[in-house]
């Protein structure tokens, strides 16, 4: 819908200015005149260029922060419009900003909080507009906006335990795998030339390392070239659904990692689910929202076969246990919890005690990857070592 800038004056004669979303003129200036504003000019805003943009996205660590700050405001009882204009200026990140701002004038023009967010999909997702709408809809929406806050704080320390983790075997192997090409193309070359113009003949080993070194110092950029199309074909294939479906499930088979990724995934789907239960969110909606947000496309689709199963009457627990996708400690209490009418409260220490399990989990892998990539470094550099040393030991026994 076009944006339409406006002037006027409030019903004390102050003069008024702002931009409002409207499907024409005449529904702008009816909105304002529920907001008892006296319209004295109405134009079409000019449509601008859209410039790329860089680091202006919305991360989940402002949307948490915005959300626990909204809540504060709501429960303190400020005006719904006051509190987005406090939350808006206040924002740091431009891109926000801009969002909230917007939903502040679309809440004063009479939309509801939920359908004004739900316009801005790049800031807050279905869970998060479903969440606001049953909190508008029961009264509620500070209590609402304070689970929401926590889910997403929580979010956000699950994802930073991962990234954390696999921060220190990144940097390791990184640095690791340019130290090495360096000497293969730089230093092994001058001991070539130098047990070349000593006439010393080389065994396998350091025949091996020199053609290494020569491939790479004549083929650089095709090493360069098939590196980048790995890395640009796997993402493409992860883009289309059978190829996000398979890699995911690929994922979760591997040892070490496939369970940390497994046991975050169960800890994601009881606290979205548990979240969303105890905001009055229907249970079918909120599977179907639990699926789309469970970031594991096999995980995904086993949700939706047990949304199926629940539309058909069925309990959650029976149709979970069957995907074989959930441990049956899972299945079992979320079965207790269905009889005693006290699901949420299930999920929601499931949830907790599977996001201490990745805790564990990274621990554990870290102590493990550890020794792995220093035992591996080391016999790749010690061979670089022997090889280059091995055409020595043969020209001091010659000189002997």
């Amino acid at each position: 819908m076009p944006s339409y800038e406006w002037k006027g004056r409030d019903r004390h004669g102050n003069p008024q200015t702002g931009v409002l979303i409207g499907d024409n003129k005449e529904a702008v200036i009816a909105a304002l005149r529920k907001q008892q504003i006296v319209v004295t000019t109405v134009k079409e805003k000019g449509k601008e260029i859209a410039l790329p943009k860089f680091g202006g996205g919305i991360s989940s660590k402002d949307l948490a922060v915005y959300t626990r700050q909204f809540s504060v405001m709501i429960d303190a009882g400020l005006p719904l419009v006051q509190c987005l204009e406090i939350l808006g200026q206040q924002q740091d990140n431009k891109a926000f900003q801009k969002v909230i701002l917007q939903v502040r004038q679309d809440v004063e023009g009479g939309l509801s909080l939920a359908e004004a967010l739900r316009k801005h999909p790049q800031a807050f997702d279905d869970l998060y507009v479903n969440m606001v709408a049953a909190g508008e809809a029961g009264g509620i929406l500070d209590t609402i906006l304070q689970r929401l806050a926590l889910y997403i704080e929580k979010n956000v320390k699950l994802k930073s335990q991962v990234r954390s983790a696999l921060i220190y075997p990144v940097a390791v192997v990184t640095i690791a795998v340019i130290v090495v090409y360096i000497i293969l193309w730089k230093v092994i070359p001058v001991f070539a030339t130098l047990f070349e113009g000593l006439g010393a003949s080389l065994p396998f080993l350091t025949q091996m390392v020199v053609n290494l070194s020569a491939f790479i110092g004549n083929f650089w950029w095709l090493i360069a070239l098939v590196v980048a199309g790995t890395i640009f074909g796997i993402h493409q294939y992860y883009q289309t659904e059978g190829g996000r479906y398979q890699l995911d499930k690929l994922l979760l088979r591997i040892p070490a990692i496939g369970i940390l990724l497994r046991k975050i995934a169960v800890a994601r789907f009881c606290r979205t689910l548990g979240t969303l239960l105890s905001s009055g969110v229907a249970i079918l909606e909120s599977l179907d929202i639990t699926a789309r947000t469970s970031g594991n496309a096999v995980i995904e689709e086993a949700i939706l076969i047990v949304r199926k199963e629940v539309e058909e009457g069925k309990s959650l627990a029976d149709p979970l246990s069957r995907t074989e996708q959930f441990p049956p400690m899972v299945c079992q209490m979320i079965g207790v919890g269905e009889q005693t009418g006290a699901m949420d409260t299930m999920l929601s220490k499931i949830a907790d005690f599977y996001e201490d399990e990745v805790d564990a989990a990274v621990e554990g892998m870290m102590a493990l990857l550890e020794p792995i990539i220093i035992s591996f470094l080391g016999v790749v550099i010690g061979t670089i070592v022997v090889a280059m040393y091995l055409p020595m030991f043969s020209l001091i026994s010659q000189i002997g």
